[in-house]
């Protein structure tokens, strides 16, 4: 499935943005040096897809047309857009345009829904301290979350089972750039013999949360996955 985009707001686009052009106001000399013409067409979905708004906007350096499927017509924004109102006389077209809701907007949904909201990759967890010291030395555990999507995640620091709150510093979301994301956690401690420290992970495409240990044994420090 491949996404759509509507003939008829690319093909009125196309021909407004060409009327503009050969307006005299785009000849004068009060019309701008550059010139940005774009059109955004833009879905809004509530609950899924249970209410779904379609919204074309057309832009001559700012809005100066909209359609708005929720209004179920065109209209002007500023003077320059007044011969957009036309448009509405052509039944056929606006009907088209009406009709783009479906056509695009849910289509363009469904597709979305397979490639990227319902995308799920699990996260590789591991745990280092960020140098090797002895034990009664303040040091930082790192627990580095590399490879998920989509990027919400909660990760959690405790010791000996019980949840360190005052003492964490984390990085903001990091984007990898291919579609996924990774994440430092690194809690500020001073290992003594005996103690467990645990990195609690928990990700929409796992089951279960990863919990991952390490404990001062002796050089070098070791991580368990469980």
């Amino acid at each position: 499935m491949v996404l759509q985009i509507p003939r008829g707001f690319r093909a009125a686009a196309v021909t407004l943005m060409l009327v503009m052009l050969s307006t005299p106001v785009a000849e004068g000399r009060d019309s701008p040096q550059d010139f940005v013409v774009q059109f955004k067409g833009m879905c809004y979905f509530t609950n899924q897809t249970e209410r779904v708004r379609g919204v074309a906007r057309y832009i001559y350096n700012r809005e100066y047309a909209r359609f708005d499927s929720d209004v179920g017509e065109f209209r002007a924004v500023t003077e320059l857009g007044r011969s957009t109102e036309d448009w509405n006389n052509y039944k056929d077209f606006l009907e088209q345009q009406r009709a783009a809701v479906y056509t695009v907007c849910r289509h363009n949904h469904e597709a979305e829904l397979r490639t990227t909201l319902q995308r799920r990759v699990e996260p590789t967890v591991t745990i280092s301290p960020s140098r090797t010291e002895a034990l009664n030395h303040h040091n930082l555990l790192v627990c580095s979350v590399t490879d998920f999507y989509p990027g919400q995640i909660k990760v959690r620091w405790f010791r000996n089972d019980r949840e360190e709150t005052a003492s964490i510093v984390s990085t903001s979301l990091i984007r990898n750039g291919y579609w996924t994301f990774q994440i430092l956690v690194m809690l500020e401690m001073t290992p003594q013999r005996g103690d467990i420290y645990t990195c609690h992970m928990e990700h929409p495409s796992l089951q279960s949360p990863i919990t991952m240990e390490w404990r001062r044994r002796g050089p070098p420090p070791a991580g368990l996955l469980h």
